[in-house]
């Protein structure tokens, strides 16, 4: 049975709040990367050596590129932890206020919409008569 629209509507009003209570957040994924030093004659230059320790870092798309932070501490982890769950979160509510936003127009009433035209919205763009001024040159 589809909903009303003043359901709609609060259901919106509800998604909308829990928008505004994210809080900070960011895209990105937390990857480990294994350092090796680069001696030739260290352990971690054999193959399939796990080096030297494992570093988590931040990756993430700004303009086009990709860009990797190291975390400054272990807490530091946490947080940026925290801020990627809280986009993932922010992601599903936005789904979510799109599709409940395209119930309310299929559910909004016509009348509210079609009104009749005024004298601005009834004219009609029309084309130049007149050629340009490469055009004219070219003939």
């Amino acid at each position: 049975m589809p909903q009303s629209l003043p359901a709609l509507e609060a259901q919106r009003q509800q998604v909308l709040q829990r928008i505004a209570e994210l809080g900070d957040f960011r895209s990105g994924s937390i990857n480990s990367a294994v350092i090796r030093c680069g001696k030739p004659t260290c352990h971690c230059a054999r193959a399939k050596d796990p080096g030297h320790r494992s570093s988590p870092r931040l990756t993430y798309k700004l303009e086009g590129k990709t860009v990797t932070e190291t975390f400054p501490s272990p807490a530091g982890q946490l947080k940026v932890q925290r801020e990627i769950d809280a986009f993932r979160r922010w992601e599903e509510l936005s789904q979510e206020l799109v599709e409940v936003s395209a119930a309310i127009c299929r559910l909004r009433p016509l009348a509210e919409s079609t009104t009749a035209p005024t004298g601005q919205e009834k004219k009609r763009w029309k084309r130049s008569s007149r050629k340009s001024p490469e055009k004219s040159a070219r003939s």
